[in-house]
Formats: structure tokens, C-alpha cells, sequence
């Protein structure tokens, strides 16, 4: 994580629209912004492609372009993560891909580097609904084959507590942690971090797939057809289980085991799935909840996030933050709540 701080300095409307201008569309002065943190994403209208265009018919009347943050990756991981959407597309998988403009995916305009994608409409996830829940398992099923046909060369690994250990440096760095916690969390969050290891140390030198890395419900759209993935900006290679876990509720122990058992019979219908990786994913939230707060308070002088995160700055919700790391070492304790039936 790269601490900045005005890092979209000067995007202002008409620097996106001349951005995408420069490679080659026509924007008909249409643009929204649209709800991201991380990077800078919007929604915009676009004239009739000219009929020389290389992917004529890919785009209808409007695109999604998106300005990463300067510093968190490098132009070879985003060319990569490009790579990926664009192979899963071509394997028939729903996926917001990039578009090849000008013969390339990046581009760099102004000081800045973007991408343009294609425009997928669809709603919110309804998993409650018949079938919802198998059929996105069946996707992913489908994304991680595709997944492991070969692996990345420059995405990041999750495969141990290390980026835990990283978030947990940022965040002892901060002017955000409250005196009267910081020894309480630098405490907690080192045997939080400690049991993170142990949990994974089984797991060494086991394959690990390309995932898409962030797959919540706030990164997929439901199409007529199913769901469709958006934002692969976190691409990793990982355990299977990582694109599984968040979707689960967090309701009772039977229903977080109905959910799984419905998600697990679409995805072992085109993957195998090693049960013993649901050891993991108690391990892979408390990685979270250290990476989620160590990236807030990264961000925090972007003046998205005090908008945002307000709370970040209030010592109560410290307080409530180290009772729930608190709270995660014993649930990392108890026994793994999914099995293999």
C-alpha cells in the first residue's frame, strides 16, 4: 500500500473525456461517476464507433473508464489483470473486459493511466433467489478452470499471513490509532497474525490458481443470464476458497452451511475444490479486517475516504476494532464451520 496524497489532482471532467478522446472514441459529453475509492471510475457516453474500429459492436452508446492510483500497481500487474479478464472472456465467461484501443489495453494521458471498459448492465445480486446461489458457483467454477491453466508472473500471492503483517505496520504508522489502543492493538493484531500463519502453514507449496481476488457481492452485477464480474483490479493467485468465502451470509451455522453446500454444487461441476481449504477462511477474514483498516487509513489524506469513513477517526470505533480482532483469534481457534458432508 502506498500512502499519497492528492493522487487524482487534475481529473477533472474534461481531462477524462480528452483521456479518452486520445484513443480514438468519440465522447458525446455524457459522464457520471461512479461509486469507487481505490481508483477513479466513470460512467460515459460515447458516438458511433468508427466502422475501422478493431471490436466493432463491443460498445453501444456508452463505456466505463477507470483512472488507477498512481503507486499500487505496476504498468506490467495491470497489463496482466487485463490479460486475464480478456482470456476469461474469450473462454465465454461474464466479464467487464478491457477494451484493445489503439492495440493495447493501458493507455497514459495527462499524467495518468486508464483503461477503458465495456459497459455490462445488470442489478444487484439477489442469492436468495432459486438456483442463484449454484448457478454463480457454477461460474466461478468456470472462472478458476480458466484460472488455472496457467499462473501470474507479476500479481501478488496470497499464500501466508504476510500481508497481514504488512497492513499491521501501516496501521501501528498511523496518527489515526489512538494512544490508549495502540498497544492493544500491536498486541492483538501480532497473535491475530501469528494464528494466521499457523492456519496456513499446512497449505504451503500447494497450487495456487488465478482468482479474481475481491469477489463480493459489490463486484458483481446480475445480468438476465446470471451474474457478470466487474473490478478484477485485485486479481491474485490464491486458494480456491478465497473467491467463495464472502459469499456467504453470516447468518446461523445451518444456514452459512446451506449457502456453502448450494455455492459448492455449481462449482465442483467444472473445478475441484479441496475441502480442506475451508480451515481458510477464517484466516483470509482476519486478513481483511487488517488489510481493510490498514487501507483506509493509507488513503486517508485522499479526501474521498474522511467523506466516506468518518468513524475512522473516532476512538470508539478503535475500541470496537480491537474487540473484533480480538473476537477473530478465538473464531480461528474453534473448528473449521464447513465441511465436506
Amino acid at each position: 500500500m502506498i500512502v499519497d496524497t492528492l493522487p487524482f489532482d487534475g481529473l477533472s471532467p474534461d481531462a477524462v473525456l480528452e483521456s479518452v478522446e486520445s484513443v480514438g472514441l468519440a465522447c458525446d459529453g455524457r459522464l457520471m461517476a461512479l461509486n469507487s475509492y481505490e481508483n477513479r471510475v466513470y460512467r460515459l457516453g460515447i458516438d458511433p464507433i468508427p466502422a475501422d474500429n478493431p471490436d466493432p459492436g463491443v460498445l453501444a452508446d456508452a463505456a466505463v473508464v477507470k483512472f488507477y492510483r498512481p503507486g499500487r500497481w505496476s504498468d506490467a500487474q495491470l497489463r496482466e489483470e487485463h490479460e486475464f479478464a480478456l482470456e476469461l472472456v474469450a473462454a465465454g465467461l461474464p466479464v467487464a473486459a478491457p477494451l484493445r484501443l489503439q492495440g493495447r489495453c493501458l493507455h497514459h494521458h495527462g499524467g495518468h493511466r486508464f483503461a477503458v471498459f465495456e459497459c455490462r448492465r445488470g442489478g444487484a445480486p439477489e442469492l436468495d433467489a432459486p438456483g442463484a446461489r449454484e448457478l454463480l458457483g457454477r461460474t466461478l467454477g468456470r472462472v478458476h478452470a480458466v484460472g488455472g491453466r496457467r499462473v501470474f508472473e507479476y500479481r501478488e500471492r496470497l499464500s501466508d499471513a504476510r500481508h497481514g503483517a504488512r497492513a499491521r505496520a501501516i496501521v501501528l504508522g498511523l496518527q489515526a490509532l489512538p494512544d490508549a489502543q495502540r498497544q492493544a492493538y500491536s498486541q492483538v493484531s501480532a497473535a491475530l497474525i501469528e494464528a494466521v500463519a499457523a492456519a496456513f502453514a499446512p497449505f504451503e507449496g500447494e497450487r495456487l490458481l488465478r482468482l479474481h481476488g475481491d469477489c463480493h457481492l459489490g463486484n458483481i452485477l446480475w445480468s438476465a443470464t446470471g451474474p457478470v464480474f466487474v473490478d478484477l483490479d485485485d486479481c491474485r493467485a490464491g486458494p480456491a476458497v478465497q473467491d467463495l468465502w464472502m459469499f456467504l451470509s453470516g447468518g446461523s451455522p445451518d444456514t452459512q452451511r446451506a449457502e456453502w453446500s448450494q455455492l459448492l454444487e455449481g462449482y465442483t461441476q467444472f473445478a475441484d475444490f479441496d475441502y480442506a481449504q475451508t480451515a481458510l477462511i477464517e484466516p483470509l477474514r482476519a486478513l481483511r479486517m487488517l488489510e481493510h483498516t490498514a487501507w483506509v487509513g493509507s488513503r486517508w489524506r485522499d479526501p474521498a475516504f474522511p467523506r466516506a469513513f468518518p468513524w475512522f477517526a473516532e476512538p470508539r470505533w478503535w475500541e470496537q476494532h480491537v474487540a473484533d480482532l480480538r473476537d477473530q483469534i478465538e473464531a480461528l481457534a474453534d473448528p473449521p464451520l464447513l465441511r465436506s458432508w
